[in-house]
């Protein structure tokens, strides 16, 4: 879009995917969470009028998979920092929304998040929760991918990682990262994956931002 086409659209609400470049195990690509971020933000600003959808932060928080070659990482401090400038800078849209793809990004998307509504601001992050489902290019991520572009999916590749409760593992990976754990870099494992489960994953997530973001907005 041109600036002048941002102004005319008169959109009140802004979608930011907050992504990541990191190792997804042997069988996904390193954008896995971007995609998947991305995915969920495009639906949103589909089904609203009043909304548009920024480009990706595709680079995040990542260090707890350091040591997997790919992975890039902008650490959690300046992660924040560059989610409250951004908001600051914002002169356009009454209300923005982080949707964010990656687990790593949690806590610098609250600081921000908290950061920017002390200060006034209209903001809302939304994280995909899937209950059941594993933390790290298990299942759930595959199915995802599978849905969204199986061309980027090495099905052939897939294998099970760690699979103990993401709560055992922690103690571990935080002074080891996700190698001490899982030398193939999978939370979970992905054995029976499948583009029919990821749709339905898929359309349950949207219908959950759908509901964030119509809270926010909509009151």
């Amino acid at each position: 879009m041109t600036s002048p086409e941002v102004l005319g659209a008169r959109a009140r609400v802004l979608l930011i995917p907050v992504g990541s470049l990191e190792q997804h195990g042997p069988h996904l690509p390193l954008d896995t969470d971007t995609r998947i971020a991305v995915a969920l933000a495009t639906a949103i600003a589909d089904q609203r009028a009043d909304a548009l959808l920024a480009p990706a932060i595709a680079i995040g928080s990542s260090g707890e998979h350091e040591g997997f070659a790919g992975t890039l990482s902008i650490g959690g401090d300046v992660l924040n920092l560059v989610l409250v400038e951004l908001v600051r800078s914002n002169r356009d849209f009454a209300h923005v929304v982080f949707v964010n793809g990656h687990g790593g990004n949690l806590d610098p998307v609250r600081r921000a998040r908290e950061q920017l509504v002390a200060e006034g601001h209209s903001v809302i992050a939304f994280s995909p929760s899937v209950p059941g489902g594993d933390a790290h290019a298990g299942r759930t991520e595959t199915s995802l991918l599978l849905h969204l572009d199986p061309s980027v999916v090495r099905l052939d590749l897939a294998e099970a990682g760690a699979t103990e409760p993401l709560a055992e593992l922690l103690p571990t990976m935080r002074t080891g990262g996700v190698r001490a754990v899982s030398p193939n870099g999978v939370l979970g494992d992905p054995t029976g994956a499948s583009a029919e489960e990821g749709a339905e994953l898929f359309e349950t997530l949207v219908d959950s931002l759908g509901a964030c973001v119509a809270a926010m907005v909509d009151q």
